[in-house]
């Protein structure tokens, strides 16, 4: 069956980086669009990113250029360098199969001084 494993939160001040990983393992990773969503307590959860198989990207608006996605299909892994966090990213980051509703169990990133 498929499996999102995903990595790397934490805790992290204001202004911190973090990169977030998800191992993929069940599916044909490199025919499948992948992405990153994130739900903050008490919000619903929302979408951060999304890469294609042609490694096309895209960004909510809300990422304005301090987020970057990438895959590795030699690894079935994606990733979610985070930079210039800020504490309203606060949340539970979620790896999900874009196109097919596989997710992982969620990753915590803080951001507080």
């Amino acid at each position: 069956q498929v499996q999102l494993v995903e990595s790397g939160g934490g805790l992290v001040q204001p202004g911190g980086s973090l990169r977030l990983s998800c191992d993929a393992s069940g599916l044909l990773f490199n025919i499948n669009a992948m992405a990153w969503y994130r739900q903050a307590p008490g919000k619903q959860r929302e979408y951060v990113a999304s890469i294609r198989v042609n490694n096309m990207t895209d960004y909510a608006k809300f990422v304005e250029g301090r987020f970057t996605i990438s895959r590795d299909n030699g690894k079935n892994s994606v990733y979610l360098q985070m930079n210039n966090l800020k504490p309203e990213d606060t949340a539970v980051y979620y790896c999900k199969v874009y196109w097919h509703d596989y997710w992982g169990a969620g990753t915590q990133v803080a951001v507080s001084s």
